[in-house]
C-alpha cells in the first residue's frame, strides 16, 4: 500500500533548530525508496507504507529518548505524488 505522511517536530526547547536539522538529516540518510519534502511547516514522505512506518519506528525513537519533544503526524492512505502524475 502507497501512502502520504505530513509530520513536524516541535522539541521543547530553545536549541530546538539543531534537533529539528538532524532528525531530518537522519530520515534522508535512512531510506532512499522513499520521497522526502521539507518546507518550513513541515516533512512530507511519501512512498510504500510498511517502508514509511519503518523509518518512523527508527527515527522517532531516539529523539523522544534524547529530548521532550512533540511530533504531530498526518497519515493518508494513498502516495499523493504518483496520483498526480497521472
Amino acid at each position: 500500500m502507497q501512502a502520504s505522511i505530513e509530520m513536524s517536530l516541535y522539541p521543547l526547547k530553545e536549541s530546538y533548530k539543531e534537533i529539528i536539522k538532524k532528525f531530518l538529516e537522519d530520515i534522508r540518510k535512512s531510506n532512499e525508496n522513499l520521497l522526502i519534502e521539507t518546507n518550513p511547516m513541515s516533512t512530507q514522505i511519501f512512498g510504500d507504507y510498511d517502508e514509511i512506518m519503518d523509518l518512523l519506528r527508527r527515527e522517532i525513537k531516539p529523539v523522544l529518548e534524547k529530548n521532550k519533544a512533540v511530533f504531530v503526524v498526518k497519515f493518508l492512505g494513498t502516495n499523493l505524488k504518483e496520483e498526480n502524475k497521472k
